[in-house]
């Protein structure tokens, strides 16, 4: 089966936050298991380089856009990689090979008719002199009433054009903008009123925010959208009359999966088309609540235009996490910055918290008590201690080697119903259950090593001990896999351990156990922590 992962794409202008990486591992997760199965995998996410974001960033320290989108374009490749994100290709919007392709997607739109020209009534700032980009726009949402910007409304996400706002004022000099002619090109979003229908009623497991999201813009009526601003930064625009213009961020930056698909299938279209719409392939799209417009109607739409037109496609749109009980404030440094944990915590803890804690269905809350006791209770107490219990006991009393003594057929029927379950529960985007899948597998682990006691049975029933053993490690072995996709780092470490190469999703059985240079996983948080990373959050050091 081919399979195309797309992580949304972070704006280039400001360093990551938890509640941000909250909506990237589900991402890898889903990478690493179909991997393992021995699916085709297309793995892609990048920068977000342009668009008001960067440009107000840039005004504020006296740099160039570009220079701001590349430092942090560096950091998040550095966290991503540290973190263990297994992208195919990490791009950047500002690329040579987007801006290529987006251009070639642009023209093939506007000769096939999808993009039309239109003289539009567009907001100008006097007293800056210019045309004002939709996030340089600020007013009052007429849906519900929350503060927004000229593009969309973070309070209820709702889309929007700028005249739709009441009370605007320009973000940049607080002067109310007044409203001039321009000629731009518009996208004919309001053309897929039906097959946005027909996608929707043909999802597989979306979520119910997607669901209802996207639910809700159809039934309030598409309208086309602008596909050109007057901005200076940017992809130019390749059609002739709009060379002094750029083409709009919400359509560029969306098709980056495909430039960064294309990269992946060494630019070769037909094999594209392939990964997106063969009726066998499935599309992951991953990302947070507030994007979710943007991957149920506008992509979509944006692929049909294209051809694509029997896309397989998945949805897992995050809720929001919250920190310590509030919504995260980058204005009011209240916020776990993603360089700064990666820094000084395990990633594997960062991952396993992020996953088994995350806004799945629902927002959801970081706090660095349930964190920290997460890690040494679940991690090292739970999976980390069977597993340095057994084998230790192993290489203590039987030189780290072990001879084929049969897997037990109720712990083979075991591990194999916790593949199944728990490869469909990351398929339809269900993390925790799959954790808790995992998890319970460990438990019985932990049950059958309490239950057979192999410090006593090794004086009176040496066979029986050895049994005992060998079970136990054939379940580490098949949790060496299973929870690949969540902790890679600690399940490659624990393969070496047993000599296996690399991780799979189908029962494994290790005839010859011999255990290498074993160590310890993890190591415990002091509880103390707890206290000093609180303490520096309200202090404003986070």
């Amino acid at each position: 089966m081919k399979v195309v992962i797309g992580n949304s794409w972070p704006y280039a202008n400001g360093s990551l936050h938890l509640g941000r990486l909250s909506s990237v591992i589900p991402g890898d997760v889903l990478a690493r298991y179909h991997r393992a199965k021995g699916d085709e995998v297309i793995f892609v996410s990048g920068s977000d380089c342009h668009g008001t974001p960067i440009a107000i960033k840039a005004k504020e320290e006296k740099k160039a856009p570009r220079e701001i989108s590349d430092y942090y374009h560096r950091e998040f490749e550095h966290c991503f990689k540290s973190l263990g994100i297994s992208y195919d290709v990490y791009d950047k919007t500002d690329s040579a090979n987007h801006h290529k392709v987006v251009k070639e997607y642009i023209k093939e739109l506007y000769d096939n008719g999808f993009i039309y020209e239109k003289v539009v009534a567009q907001t100008y700032c006097e007293s800056c002199n210019q045309f004002l980009p939709d996030r340089y726009i600020e007013g009052i949402c007429p849906h519900c009433g929350g503060i927004a910007r000229g593009d969309q409304c973070e309070q209820c996400s709702e889309i929007l054009d700028p005249e739709d706002l009441i009370d605007r004022k320009c973000k940049i000099c607080g002067s109310e903008p007044v409203v001039k002619e321009s000629r731009h090109l518009f996208f004919k979003l309001s053309n897929f009123d039906k097959k946005l229908r027909n996608l929707l009623d043909s999802e597989h497991g979306w979520r119910d925010n997607a669901v209802k999201l996207t639910e809700r813009y159809i039934n309030d009526g598409l309208r086309d959208r602008a596909v050109t601003r007057d901005l200076e930064w940017g992809i130019d625009v390749p059609i002739e009359g709009f060379q002094d213009k750029k083409i709009y961020v919400w359509i560029e930056a969306v098709m980056g999966y495909l430039s960064a698909s294309l990269r992946c299938c060494n630019e070769d279209k037909n094999l594209i088309k392939k990964f997106w719409s063969e009726k066998d392939s499935r599309v992951y799209l991953i990302h947070g609540k507030d994007n979710i417009p943007f991957h149920t109607v506008i992509f979509p739409s944006i692929l049909f235009a294209l051809g694509f037109e029997d896309v397989n496609l998945r949805i897992v749109s995050s809720e929001y996490l919250n920190l310590e009980g509030k919504k995260f404030s980058t204005s009011r440094n209240w916020a776990v910055w993603v360089p700064y944990i990666i820094k000084h915590y395990n990633p594997d803890s960062i991952r396993y918290f992020l996953m088994s804690n995350g806004p799945e269905k629902r927002d959801s809350d970081f706090s660095w008590r349930e964190f920290i006791n997460a890690h040494n209770s679940e991690l090292l107490g739970g999976f980390g201690n069977f597993i340095n219990r057994t084998l230790t006991f192993i290489n203590k009393n039987y030189n780290g080697t072990l001879p084929n003594c049969g897997l037990n057929l109720k712990i083979r029927n075991d591990i194999e119903k916790t593949y199944t379950d728990a490869g469909k529960s990351i398929e339809n985007g269900e993390f925790k259950d799959a954790i808790n899948t995992i998890f319970a597998l460990v438990k019985k682990g932990n049950k059958l090593f309490d239950e057979e006691t192999p410090w006593i049975t090794i004086k009176e029933d040496e066979k029986r001990c050895r049994e005992t053993l060998y079970n136990c490690v054939q379940i580490i072995v098949n949790l060496s896999n299973l929870l690949n996709p969540i902790i890679p780092f600690s399940c490659e470490k624990l393969r070496g351990f047993l000599g296996i190469e690399k991780a799979s999703w189908n029962l494994q059985e290790l005839k010859d156990i011999k255990i290498n240079n074993l160590d310890l996983l993890f190591e415990r948080i002091d509880k103390k922590t707890i206290e000093y990373e609180v303490m520096r959050l309200k202090a404003g050091k986070a």
